[in-house]
Formats: C-alpha cells, structure tokens, sequence
C-alpha cells in the first residue's frame, strides 16, 4: 500500500473567474424554457450547401443568425436595467458565444463576441466563427486572468456587476445576449441550464430524432433542444413566450441559409 498523499494544485485564474462568474449569476432572478425545436429542414439545407459549395457551415452561426433576427423583431428581450433604475435598449445584438478550439490537446470553449448579428448573414458568422476558432491566441486577457490570483473573491466577483452597473461597458467587454453549446461536446438530445448574466442566453443542447405527424403521415424527425433564460426583473412572461415562438419559427424554417446557397 502506498503512503503518497494526494497531489495538490491550484485553480487555474480562468476556472477561478468562470466560478466567480457562475456565483454572481446564480443570485439572478433567471426563468428557464426547455423547448424542442424541428431542425430537420434547415439541417438538410445545411447538407446541400456543403455538397453544392464545399462550405461545412457552422450550425452554431445558423443559431445566432436567427437569434439576433428574433432579437431584432422582439427588442423587448434586449433591454438591462441599471443600479439607478433606468433602461438600456441596444440596437446592435452582440452574440457572446464559445467557440470550440484545441488548446494543449484539450478541447475547450472559449468566448467570442460577434458585433451587431443581426446586421451579418449566415455565411459572414460562420467565417468569423472559423477564424476564432483557428485563432489559438484568442483566450481570456492575461490581466483579467490574474485577478484571479492577485484579489479577494469578494472584490474579483464585483467584475461580474457590470450588467447591473453599467450596462454600456458590459456590452462593449461581453456583448447583450449569450449562446452557450454543450451539445458541441456530445451526441444524443438533452438540455442543460446554466446560471447567466445576461438578459437572455441560449443553451444549445444535442439533437435526436422523434416521430412527427405531418400532412397525415407519420415522419422521423430531428429535434434540437435549446434552453432559453430570461432575466424575469428585465422580461416579463408574455414577451419571452412571443421571442421563444417566433425564434422556433426562423430555426424551423432555415432563415437565411438562401443568402448562403446564392452566395
């Protein structure tokens, strides 16, 4: 039997910053939606433009492309409140997103912002979407990281204030809404939930295949499950139903992969 204690090292600053930005978030007031939506059309559009073009288009970019044309229609879920009470409505969606890349043999997600979405197409996301991900150097700043080690939690979690704070600046270091995948890293359907400080986040889930009744014919479908969160103290429950039904309708019905085919 071996008398060797157990090997002991520290919390890396990013991992020490991603808890600290979980803590802040979980006091939120967040509503969670679990919806299930048929991708099965706009999956198959996805396969012809790869067989016609080459493009292997990113199923994430086709996410945000709808996210930020649903946030463009429903403004009311892009709105922050401040310390003093008064409303931020932004014009440019800004899409924080993990974008996958390897880094030391690891794989992992590593957020980048996508500038004003909703006036981007498909095709202009997916290329950014691509370059960050072979882009190695985009990881968290070095002087955020090391607040991590140089400060107290109590003063490294205030950083996660911004949003309440100042939400100009928040938008300018992290975006207005916040796309989260965890079904990049498996297979199979399932939701996930997470504690989030923005006003409205998507937490892509995986894809699986159910039956579905359609023109009198029972159809094998594809099923993406998505969960959306509201900030409740910024979006009230009729406004969040109308974003989730109108968002269901773009996924469904493969908004903007056109533009890609004729590109």
């Amino acid at each position: 039997m071996s008398n060797r204690g157990p090997e002991i090292d520290r919390v890396s600053p990013q991992k020490q910053l991603t808890v600290d930005y979980m803590q802040m978030a979980g006091h939120r007031n967040n509503v969670h939606g679990l919806v299930e939506i048929d991708v099965t059309d706009a999956r198959e559009q996805i396969q012809t433009i790869k067989e016609e073009t080459e493009i292997d288009l990113s199923f994430t970019a086709f996410i945000i492309s709808c996210l930020a044309a649903t946030v463009e229609e429903q403004p009311q879920v892009h709105r922050y409140h401040d310390w003093r009470g008064r409303i931020y409505e932004f014009e440019d969606v800004d899409v924080n997103v993990l974008v996958e890349q390897e880094v030391d043999g690891e794989r992992i997600g590593v957020p980048h912002v996508i500038r004003a979405a909703n006036q981007r197409t498909v095709r202009s996301i997916h290329d950014e979407i691509r370059r960050a991900q072979a882009d190695t150097s985009n990881r968290p700043e070095a002087g955020i990281a090391k607040l991590a080690r140089r400060f107290p939690g109590f003063i490294r979690r205030q950083i996660w204030r911004l949003p309440q704070w100042f939400p100009s600046r928040w938008k300018q270091l992290a975006g207005t809404v916040a796309v989260t995948s965890v079904g990049m890293f498996g297979t199979g359907n399932g939701w996930a939930i997470s504690p989030t400080n923005y006003t409205l986040q998507l937490t892509v889930g995986g894809i699986g295949t159910k039956p579905r009744l359609i023109d009198g014919e029972l159809q094998s479908r594809e099923y993406l499950s998505l969960t959306v969160t509201f900030d409740h103290d910024v979006v009230d429950g009729a406004p969040a139903t109308r974003f989730v039904q109108r968002l269901g309708a773009h996924l469904e019905a493969g908004t903007g992969l056109d533009a890609v085919s004729a590109d």
